[in-house]
């Protein structure tokens, strides 16, 4: 049976004054927080994955907070890899909706229509949040 699908609604452009604003609020929470208490130096002869670097990046209407982990063991594919844990999708009027990312490798949504601070405090305060 054949059945009306209409199509979605486009995404709203992010304005390149507020893409700006973001980068520099989050990389400032990256630099001043999220560094100092996930990343560590890596004991020595360590074998498992470990955290190496905290970054940022967008991606058309959605921010992402990724990780990048180091795999020191013999049998690695890699010597490094990278993840996303955090997620920021502009809905329109210099506001966001959160999600974090779950161990079955689909976002979740928790928050929604927050402002850029308020994505941010969500972020440092932990939670679901962490690398």
């Amino acid at each position: 049976m054949w059945v009306y699908c209409p199509p979605k609604p486009p995404q709203p452009t992010v304005p390149e004054t507020l893409k700006a604003e973001v980068s520099e609020k989050a990389n400032q929470l990256l630099e001043s927080t999220l560094k100092r208490q996930y990343i560590k130096p890596p004991p020595k002869d360590y074998q498992f994955n470990y955290l190496v670097d905290l970054y940022t990046k967008w991606y058309r209407s959605y921010f992402y907070f990724c990780s990048k982990y180091a795999c020191p063991g013999p049998s690695a594919i890699s010597p490094f890899f990278e993840a996303r844990f955090a997620r920021m999708q502009y809905v329109g009027d210099r506001r966001f909706n959160l999600a974090f990312m779950r161990h079955t490798g689909e976002w979740l949504e928790i928050f929604t229509v927050l402002s850029v601070e308020e994505c941010l405090d969500a972020v440092k305060d932990g939670g679901y949040f962490q690398p």
